[in-house]
């Protein structure tokens, strides 16, 4: 057995965590693994947020987090927090128009302008995609692109609405589109892709009424007898974690959209709070299980008016952020960023509970960028854009810091610093100019 061993019984696949007791399988050219993976993630929040909430005080090491980033002080440690970033590819540059939300959402991971056109799309491809070239081979799956509203946008000012609902491109014409569906990506991370499954065992392997792990349980069997007892600890915490997001799933009801023209499909939850928090346990898991190691998440597409009911307003988030310095506007939408961080902290505190075979923990060997690709939605403005990164990226990154930058740094240099953490062999990417200072260890 190694690393790369799989549980599998009747279509169901389940790639193995990372142990102590299962050898290093050999990469794409023959090397031995060295240790635990890089994995990679890219989380996208549209309209911008309330700036003076989101940046810490002081430049340097972290010590009191600002308002809106307060839910992740148990992981200050594992943050690194920025100010100056800028996307110029995102500006109006000559565009007597623009189109501040498409463009923002365009060059987040590409560092590159979007053409405008109604009918064609151009930008980059972005560094998920890039990573996922760079390390894709070596997984099941060579990248994960998830979100929870529907990619439907209208076009605006001159550009596609698809700039607007794509932060992934896997080549500068084709955008990666997300699942929204936990059903679906739950069977695309477990199940070994067969072809050769009759109707018949496919409606006897419903993975929805019968669980996989229990046609997997003769195998997982035969692996605790060979792992070590610290190894049978991880593998149980494991299986445990898949059956319970495999038990929300089928909890998990469709919305009841009578007189609509759009019915969600089936297996969304109708509590968005629980669709967010079911795509944060997938990517933990596919992480764990190191079924693919470059993720994006599109939380809503950008000039969204989801409201957030929960936080005590029904005020539209695209609404409230053309603010115009209305108090009770930057309350709401305070409240809505620190929500939205409040999700990112449950995902990482799930990274920090999944130890790894040399004794870290998941968010040691990854990299986790949250952030928009708008400062002030009032304004549209793509200037100190609000961005953080969490995770240590297997000891290539200097996390725990507040690091100002230079006006007008480009958000680049932070995507190309990234890629070269995580062993990406490049010098340049989008409009970078050099590696973000003080980001590499």
């Amino acid at each position: 057995m190694n690393r790369r061993s799989m549980l599998r019984g009747m279509g169901a696949a389940l790639a193995l965590p990372w142990m102590e007791s299962l050898p290093a399988v050999a990469g794409p050219v023959g090397a031995a693994s060295q240790g635990p993976p890089v994995r990679m993630c890219y989380w996208y929040v549209p309209n911008g947020v309330h700036l003076p909430a989101w940046f810490p005080e002081r430049p340097g090491t972290l010590v009191d987090l600002p308002e809106t980033l307060q839910p992740l002080s148990f992981a200050r440690q594992y943050l690194n927090c920025f100010h100056g970033l800028t996307h110029n590819t995102a500006l109006t540059n000559g565009d007597d128009e623009g189109c501040g939300h498409g463009q923002g959402a365009a060059s987040f991971l590409t560092g590159a302008q979007a053409y405008k056109s109604q009918d064609a799309v151009r930008v980059d491809v972005s560094a998920d995609q890039l990573y996922a070239r760079h390390v894709g081979d070596q997984t099941r799956l060579p990248s994960l692109e998830l979100g929870c509203e529907a990619a439907r946008s209208g076009n605006a000012f001159g550009y596609s609405g698809t700039y607007k609902t794509h932060i992934s491109w896997r080549t500068p014409t084709s955008p990666a589109p997300y699942e929204l569906n936990p059903k679906l990506v739950f069977d695309r991370l477990f199940t070994d892709g067969s072809e050769s499954l009759t109707r018949a065992t496919v409606a006897d392997r419903d993975f929805y009424r019968r669980s996989i792990l229990d046609y997997a349980l003769d195998d997982a069997r035969r692996v605790r007898s060979r792992v070590s007892s610290a190894d049978r600890l991880k593998l149980d915490q494991y299986l445990t974690g898949v059956r319970e997001v495999e038990r929300r799933i089928q909890n998990a009801s469709s919305t009841d959209l009578s007189g609509t023209d759009f019915e969600r499909p089936e297996g969304i939850p109708s509590d968005f709070d629980e669709h967010l928090r079911l795509m944060c346990d997938l990517m933990v898991l596919a992480f764990q299980t190191d079924s693919t190691r470059a993720s994006s998440f599109m939380v809503t597409k950008e000039a969204t008016d989801r409201n957030y009911p929960w936080l005590g307003f029904t005020d539209g988030h695209h609404e409230l952020s053309h603010h115009g310095n209305d108090e009770e506007k930057h309350r709401k939408l305070r409240e809505i960023d620190r929500y939205h961080i409040s999700i990112l902290a449950y995902m990482i505190e799930k990274m920090m509970d999944v130890e790894e075979a040399d004794g870290s923990n998941l968010l040691d060997h990854s990299m986790i960028l949250f952030g928009s690709g708008i400062s002030d939605g009032d304004r549209h403005d793509h200037v100190n854009l609000p961005v953080i990164v969490l995770g240590k990226g297997g000891g290539s990154v200097r996390s725990g810091q507040y690091l100002k930058c230079r006006p007008e740094t480009p958000m680049s240099n932070l995507l190309l610093s990234m890629l070269q953490g995580a062993g990406v062999p490049v010098d340049r990417f989008g409009d970078s100019t050099e590696p973000l200072s003080g980001f590499l260890a």
